[in-house]
């Protein structure tokens, strides 16, 4: 299969019971089970529990436990409320009977009132940009390094950084970036599918943001870096096989804790997202 149809297939949960589901985990190189993909197959279970014609317009996730990417994750769904406009969701992610994360989601019926956005940065466009792949081989070469052990998988979101920036090397630079980003190859003409696709997509990039204003230094063992959290706000409709712009911020780091934020905008310039996350960003001490 390419990386979308894993992605898909990964995605698509197996339904045991009414409210239970379970899924499988792609491993991209990450040391435990990427919260993009935990966020999404979560959104995933909640959404084949609630009507078709319900769109969901939030959601709210924790990341409790570390995932076992060796091991299936069992997902419940808590049917809290299903009222005339709003549905409701509550779901835990469990592996060996242990919380690994839960997350509430809002589904609602599409209505008509004010609509009014903030405007969308001019940048380059993404076909004047090289992909976050083609970064890594560059830099591979520059390092003496084997890519495969930096991003062991052909990942399926194709990423153009608007701002080149050397993980390896970064400097200190002010806590803003610009992202492109879109699936590799056309999704299914689902909204719900391109609702998951865009829950997986939005894990990347985030909390690297908070790393901006400090020199930190990727890939070298000194830092432990993990989602805490994760909340989403669909705003408008899009298609996550079409190239979209994430902008992204960090506006504060301390206790070893990062908060991000993402506006994501289609091409034409509508703010189809909004993201927030706080994450662990912790340096590792030497082992006496």
């Amino acid at each position: 299969m390419t990386p979308v149809e894993k992605l898909l297939d990964i995605l698509h949960l197996e339904q045991i019971e009414e409210y239970l589901f379970s899924g499988n985990t792609i491993d991209i190189g990450s040391p435990s089970v990427f919260g993009g993909q935990v966020l999404a197959q979560a959104l995933n279970a909640a959404t084949r529990t609630v009507p078709e014609d319900r769109l969901v317009h939030s959601l709210h996730g924790y990341f409790i436990l570390a995932g076992d990417k060796t091991k299936p994750i069992y997902y419940e769904v808590d049917p809290i409320r299903d009222g005339r406009s709003f549905t409701t969701r509550r779901i835990v992610a469990r592996q060996d009977g242990k919380a690994i994360f839960n997350m509430a989601a809002s589904f609602q019926l599409e209505q008509e009132g004010y609509d009014h956005q903030i405007e969308m940065l001019n940048v380059p466009p993404p076909e004047s940009l090289i992909s976050y792949s083609e970064l890594i081989e560059t830099l591979a070469v520059k390092y003496k390094l084997d890519p495969k052990k930096i991003v062991p998988e052909d990942r399926p979101i194709d990423i153009r950084p608007v701002e080149r920036i050397d993980p390896f090397n970064p400097g200190q630079r002010p806590p803003f970036r610009h992202v492109w980003f879109k699936a590799k190859e056309p999704l299914p003409s689902i909204k719900q599918i391109h609702s998951y696709v865009l829950a997986y997509a939005s894990d990347f990039n985030l909390l690297l943001t908070a790393l901006l204003p400090h020199n930190a230094r990727l890939y070298q063992g000194k830092l432990r870096l993990a989602s805490l959290d994760h909340a989403m706000w669909f705003h408008r409709n899009f298609k996550a096989d079409d190239w979209l712009l994430y902008a992204l911020d960090s506006p504060s780091a301390s206790n070893a804790r990062g908060f991000c934020r993402g506006s994501i905008f289609s091409r034409d310039g509508n703010l189809v997202a909004s993201v927030a996350q706080e994450g662990l960003i912790r340096l590792v001490k030497p082992k006496k």
